[in-house]
C-alpha cells in the first residue's frame, strides 16, 4: 500500500468521526449565537446579532482532523468577532476576538448565556481600549 492509499484510508476510516464532531462544534455554534440574541434578558432579544460560519483561518488541513477548529464569525451590530471552537476531553474549548478563551464542560442554557455576555464584555473592552497586551504596548 503506498503511503498516498494510506492516507486515503485513514480519511475515510475517521470520516464519521469527524462529522459528529463538526455537527457538535456547529451545534455549539448556533447556541452561542442563540444565547447572544437573549444575552440582554428574557423579552428583549438583540435583533441585530448574526452568524456565519467560515472555515478557520488557522487551519491548515481540509476536512478538519479530528479535534481541530470550527469557527464561526458572530456579527454584534456594528462588529463582528471571531470564534473558534474544538471538542477536547469531552468539553467544548474555544477562542474569541483579541485573546478571549473559554472552555465550558456544560452547555446548559445558564452556561452559554455566561459565555455570549463574557464575550460582550470583552469586546466591549476591547473596543473601548480597556485590553492592553503588554508585549504590543512595548516600543522596542
Amino acid at each position: 500500500m503506498s503511503d498516498f492509499d494510506e492516507l486515503q484510508g485513514v480519511i475515510q476510516r475517521h470520516a464519521e468521526r469527524r462529522q459528529a464532531e463538526v455537527r457538535a462544534c456547529e451545534t455549539f455554534l448556533q447556541a452561542l449565537y442563540h444565547a447572544l440574541r437573549s444575552a440582554s434578558g428574557p423579552g428583549l432579544p438583540l435583533n441585530n446579532v448574526t452568524l456565519e460560519f467560515t472555515p478557520d483561518p488557522s487551519g491548515r488541513l481540509r476536512p478538519t482532523p479530528t479535534g481541530g477548529f470550527h469557527a464561526a464569525w458572530l456579527r454584534l451590530g456594528l462588529c463582528e468577532v471571531l470564534v473558534r471552537v474544538r471538542r477536547l476531553d469531552g468539553a467544548f474549548q474555544g477562542e474569541y476576538g483579541e485573546g478571549g478563551v473559554f472552555r465550558l464542560d456544560s452547555t446548559g442554557e445558564d452556561d452559554l448565556l455566561r459565555l455570549a455576555r463574557r464575550i460582550l464584555r470583552d469586546v466591549t473592552a476591547t473596543y473601548a481600549g480597556e485590553h492592553h497586551d503588554s508585549s504590543l504596548s512595548r516600543l522596542n
